[in-house]
C-alpha cells in the first residue's frame, strides 16, 4: 500500500505501524510516531492498523545545542 511517510509517498507491505517501522528501517530506534496526526505510543504500534493513503510521521530525538 502507499503511505505518506514524513511527507514522501512510500510503498509499504506492512499492515500495522510496528511492522511498517521495521520495514522502513526504524525497528530498533527510539521514536515518536503519529498516524494521520494522532500520536501512537510505542506499546500500541502493533495494534495501529494502517490503510492505503495513511500519513505517518516518524520523529527521532536529536542531541546538540
Amino acid at each position: 500500500m502507499n503511505l505518506q511517510v514524513n511527507g514522501e509517498w512510500r510503498e509499504v507491505r506492512a499492515g500495522d505501524l510496528a511492522a511498517a517501522l521495521a520495514e522502513l528501517g526504524f525497528a530498533d530506534a527510539v521514536l515518536a510516531t503519529a498516524v494521520n496526526g494522532q500520536f501512537v505510543p510505542a506499546p500500541e504500534r502493533g495494534a495501529a492498523a494502517l490503510a492505503e493513503g495513511d500519513r505517518l510521521e516518524i520523529l527521532a530525538p536529536m542531541q546538540g545545542g
